[in-house]
């Protein structure tokens, strides 16, 4: 069975760092992108950052350029989420999904469509306190 599993949420003050760890198993990583998605009370799901489980491509939304980066250990099938300079608008429920690679499809674009996505995994929240 496919599984993702995100993990490292918690409570942080503004300014803060965390770092999520998505954990993933029953398919073959380098296959795959995986990517990190948003979702606030009341609002939509946004994609922040996805990256190529084969060469470590990745992509970063506009919304937190700057401040997140995703990395991934190919070895342990994990993905990573690095998240500095915390906002209270960054607080959420942060979720890992996967999708299989399409050399047609261009990572910025897996972010904008959350739909696409064929696995999910159960989200962990980010509260950012100000």
């Amino acid at each position: 069975d496919v599984q993702l599993q995100a993990s490292g949420g918690g409570v942080v003050q503004t300014g803060g760092s965390l770092r999520l760890s998505c954990t993933t198993s029953g398919f073959n990583f380098d296959d795959y992108i995986i990517g990190w998605f948003r979702q606030a009370p009341g609002k939509e799901r946004e994609g922040v950052a996805c990256i190529s489980g084969d060469d470590g491509v990745k992509s970063i939304a506009r919304s937190v350029e700057g401040r997140y980066s995703a990395a991934s250990d190919n070895a342990k099938r994990t993905v990573y989420l690095q998240m500095n300079s915390l906002k209270p608008e960054d607080t959420a429920v942060y979720y890992c999904a996967a999708v299989r690679r399409n050399s047609a499809v261009p990572l910025a674009m897996i972010l904008l469509f959350p739909t696409g996505m064929n696995y999910w995994g159960k989200g962990t929240q980010v509260t950012v306190s100000s």
